[in-house]
């Protein structure tokens, strides 16, 4: 495997250009062979709560409505929700980023985003989609704020480069919610790419939004992983109906 080696990036401030891409975002960033910009994970313990994006906002509105804008949350925010709710056209963490930093700086940090990579989607936007989520973290990481790098990967063709941005022995996360793990071939693909994940990175930590109740994550408990499950709004609702049956 290649090391990761340090790129420059672009001038920002060009004569007549305005910055379209973002390229704010990974200023002395460290880029991957595939150029994808590294977000290390800054925040030093386990999170005490995690909140999604769509809460954040609401409790955010909410005390801005109360003028109560010096409010903080002992909380993380994570961003495993639709896509729509963190960015569609007048919400998206891309477009409007100092309005989701705003959000954040009151909050005790962030897992990095978590936009989709779905197998159907053409190899260019699943690329792009694991850019930004990097790109994003690594910016709000620069600005003093805790982050928690974020791990996904689809189908093995994405395996090339979808571990490129994630710190090595470190704490990472990742979502199992709509995984659909409970069917065959979707578990046998999560399985083999979590294997593969922990091969290339080897975290010591592994924070779980929704549910870890599968083989593939008693491997990585024998191996020493700390597995920390915070379960979805969904996962609790299947765990209470299976206390009733």
């Amino acid at each position: 495997m290649k090391k990761n080696t340090v790129h420059k990036t672009a001038p920002i401030n060009r004569a007549g250009l305005t910055d379209i891409w973002n390229a704010f975002m990974v200023e002395n960033a460290t880029f991957s062979p595939h150029d994808i910009p590294i977000c290390p994970t800054t925040a030093k313990k386990i999170p005490s709560k995690l909140i999604g994006y769509d809460e954040a906002k609401t409790i955010h509105k909410k005390n801005l409505c109360d003028k109560s804008d010096d409010y903080h949350v002992n909380a993380f925010i994570h961003f495993y929700i639709y896509d729509s709710k963190f960015d569609g056209k007048q919400s998206s963490f891309w477009l409007y980023p100092e309005k989701v930093l705003e959000i954040i700086s009151h909050f005790d940090g962030i897992i990095i985003p978590d936009p989709s990579t779905y197998a159907d989607f053409p190899d260019p936007l699943k690329r792009w989609n694991y850019y930004r989520m990097n790109a994003f973290g690594l910016w709000i990481a620069s600005q003093g704020f805790e982050v928690i790098s974020n791990v996904r990967w689809n189908t093995p063709d994405t395996w090339e480069y979808c571990f490129d941005g994630n710190p090595r022995s470190s704490m990472l996360a990742l979502g199992t919610v709509a995984s659909s793990l409970k069917y065959k071939l979707n578990y046998s693909l999560f399985a083999d790419g979590l294997r593969k994940m922990y091969e290339v990175l080897t975290p010591h930590t592994l924070i779980v939004y929704g549910s870890a109740n599968y083989p593939c994550f008693d491997e990585l408990r024998s191996k020493g992983v700390a597995i920390i499950v915070f379960p979805s709004k969904t996962s609790e609702y299947y765990e209470r109906r299976k206390s009733y049956e």
